[in-house]
């Protein structure tokens, strides 16, 4: 059996077609960790979820800021995109919605060494904490009064964890990180705002790094596999592997085969032209 992760696909079905051709994925015997975002934008996004949905027991999904985007347009909480009223259109929306609200926000396996978040994961959580918050977002999304919960998540978040804040005040913030961080400063706070990529002069004088090379970051003994940073690309380290390589940009999508002692990346070039009106 191989596993395999992959970023970003955000509705290029043909390319992720190609993809899983090149790396020979085999849906009886392999596993696919997908790092969020699955739609959006690109020009097949309900093809891309129903596909994904017919091989729900082969793959391992982390919920990005898109995929909840689209759970709260279902909702009627936000103005959808373009490119997913084909999936709220669609005779099984309801069933293709259900599905994504019961995906996580954080996935991990012991024996590989690796944890998957969209974003990745606060600088001010270690691991456990990072469990017990994505658990307690992932109860709200998955009950009764989620629609009531999606719309608070939509106001704005606190820059900084405070664990004596009111209690939507503190989910507002787990999940704009496990699904919209980028940057943080030297001690944790992070910048929701802030785009581009690290090198860049704007970013370099505000004092803004990567979340993961924050220098207060806590300890993380799991290896974090994340996506939404298109701008950042491919990188690897010791303790990250980034996987958005902007597919739906021009650039191209990417999977990385995770149950070796080193990754071997694959990647194909985007077929699908982003629709960003």
């Amino acid at each position: 059996m191989a596993v395999w992760a992959i970023g970003d696909i955000q509705g290029c079905y043909d390319s992720l077609q190609e993809l899983l051709k090149k790396i020979k994925f085999n849906v009886a015997e392999d596993e696919l960790w997908i790092a969020g975002d699955l739609l959006s934008r690109g020009d097949k996004s309900l093809e891309v979820l129903n596909y994904l949905y017919s091989i729900k027991d082969s793959i391992k999904v982390v919920l990005g800021n898109h995929d909840i985007a689209l759970i709260s347009a279902y909702a009627g909480i936000k103005r959808p995109h373009l490119t997913i009223i084909p999936i709220l259109e669609a005779p099984n929306a309801q069933e293709l919605i259900d599905w994504l609200r019961h995906q996580p926000f954080l996935h991990w396996d012991y024996r590989l060494g690796y944890a998957m978040a969209h974003a990745g994961i606060s600088p001010q959580f270690d691991f456990g904490m990072a469990i017990r918050h994505a658990s307690r977002i992932e109860k709200k999304l998955r009950g009764r009064n989620y629609k009531a919960w999606l719309k608070h998540m939509h106001k704005k978040s606190s820059n900084r964890f405070n664990a004596r804040a009111r209690s939507l005040d503190i989910e507002k913030y787990i999940l704009s990180s496990f699904i919209s961080m980028r940057f943080c400063k030297d001690d944790g706070e992070l910048n929701f705002k802030q785009k581009g990529e690290p090198t860049e002069y704007k970013v370099m004088t505000k004092g803004l790094k990567p979340w993961f090379a924050c220098p207060s970051r806590r300890s993380m003994a799991m290896k974090i596999i994340f996506g939404h940073w298109s701008t950042l690309g491919y990188y690897q380290d010791s303790n990250v592997l980034s996987l958005d390589t902007g597919c739906v940009w021009g650039g191209r999508l990417t999977a990385a085969r995770i149950d070796l002692e080193e990754p071997i990346l694959v990647q194909v070039g985007c077929q699908a032209k982003a629709d960003i009106f």
